[in-house]
């Protein structure tokens, strides 16, 4: 009896343990699925062949057909909105100086889609099929460099003074418009 007392104790010890165990590794998978939650990614919204996308690094879209070949990289300069996780950066209607770098993956055809007409009474009946041309493209990069700085209006104000002061325009007398009357036109009639 003393034996069985001293291993159903040993028992209870190592079941208590290993519940304490499995709750601390569920907080732990908790904590790191929250974690990645919360971390933001930087996007892009970008206009590929007439249509707008949602992009951001190495994540993988389809558009339409696109001309260049598999393997090869392309650069969209139309960049309409641009968010890196401190701030967003909003085009008029594209961010000057803004692009987005991609690679050809794949060139395919989507799932086809059937297209049935009919028109009820009159035996009309058209079944087609149609699937779509597309390619397949991975972003690799985006990037929007700084604008380059204008003058300030101290130093226009400053240049354009000078430059009113040194030069003079020599004032020449506009000539007076003349008015050229238009001849009438004469009509003739011809008879069949």
């Amino acid at each position: 009896s003393n034996l069985e007392s001293f291993t159903l104790q040993n028992y209870d010890i190592f079941i208590y343990i290993l519940l304490q165990f499995s709750k601390n590794i569920i907080d732990i998978s908790y904590n790191f699925i929250n974690l990645h939650s919360k971390i933001k990614k930087m996007f892009a919204v970008v206009d590929i062949a007439g249509q707008q996308f949602k992009v951001s690094n190495g994540e993988k879209i389809y558009v339409n057909r696109l001309d260049e070949k598999e393997g090869s990289s392309i650069k969209i300069d139309k960049v309409l909105l641009i968010n890196d996780t401190k701030k967003t950066t909003l085009g008029k209607p594209h961010i000057n100086n803004a692009s987005v770098t991609a690679k050809v993956i794949n060139h395919l055809k989507g799932e086809k889609v059937t297209v049935f007409k009919k028109k009820r009474r009159k035996g009309y009946k058209v079944k087609n099929g149609f699937r779509a041309s597309l390619t397949e493209i991975e972003i690799i990069k985006i990037s929007e460099k700084a604008d380059q700085k204008k003058p300030t209006a101290k130093t226009k104000a400053t240049k354009t003074s000078a430059s009113k002061t040194s030069t003079k325009k020599a004032t020449v007398p506009k000539k007076k418009a003349v008015k050229k009357v238009a001849a009438k036109k004469s009509t003739k009639t011809t008879k069949k």
